[in-house]
């Protein structure tokens, strides 16, 4: 049976006014780059938390190659959760939620009183336009986009960049509490991780999940 939003247990401290980063993906697998992306976001936009919503299948992607939600979950709360900020979080699952659209307003709904702000990297924006009902995205949620290496602002220039053209965040110390649509660009130090060169240069698979704890 699937849970209702209201069944959603807040994954970690939440409370009025607080400020939530959103980070959304396969997580196949999690790796410093995520980390890279959540730590710039937890410093430069001020927030209390990161949350990395562990995606159980991207629509947009193939399912070929993907490793079971579990394991996926399990590897990424074990490397990355000693992190003090970082909450690895099963909402789609639980929810029964496939697309970001309804996930978000979902959790929006549940936890009324935070600020949530939508974080991505730079090769997600290219593609932005893609997912489903992308505009009302945008118009939910403040959405910061953290440089990844071998990126330019280029997809600022995409359909989805033109929608933000009047949308850029000038400061960032209270980009959680601007109302959407709001768009920052964090510049940095980049991480070059990508889960795509992991799992060919490791095997990601049974290998890895044997090295889980039980």
């Amino acid at each position: 049976m699937k849970h209702t939003r209201h069944w959603l247990r807040a994954p970690g401290p939440v409370s009025p006014g607080m400020k939530i980063g959103l980070l959304g993906g396969s997580f196949n697998p999690a790796h410093e780059g995520h980390l890279h992306v959540s730590d710039v976001a937890l410093k430069r936009l001020g927030l209390d938390y990161v949350w990395w919503l562990v995606a159980p299948q991207n629509p947009l992607k193939s399912s070929t190659g993907m490793a079971p939600l579990c394991d996926r979950l399990a590897y990424a709360a074990d490397r990355f959760e000693q992190h003090p900020r970082v909450i690895v979080v099963d909402v789609e699952s639980a929810l029964g939620t496939r697309y970001t659209i309804d996930t978000l307003a979902a959790i929006q709904k549940r936890f009324s009183e935070v600020n949530f702000v939508w974080l991505m990297g730079t090769d997600n924006l290219m593609g932005f336009q893609r997912w489903k009902r992308w505009r009302e995205i945008a118009r939910r949620v403040p959405i910061a986009v953290v440089m990844r290496p071998g990126t330019t602002l280029a997809p600022l220039h995409s359909k989805a960049g033109q929608f933000f053209a009047a949308a850029r965040a000038r400061e960032l110390a209270n980009f959680a509490r601007q109302k959407p649509p709001a768009l920052a660009i964090i510049e940095g130090p980049r991480s070059s991780a990508s889960a795509t060169a992991i799992r060919a240069q490791t095997g990601w698979g049974e290998a890895l999940f044997r090295a889980i704890p039980a």
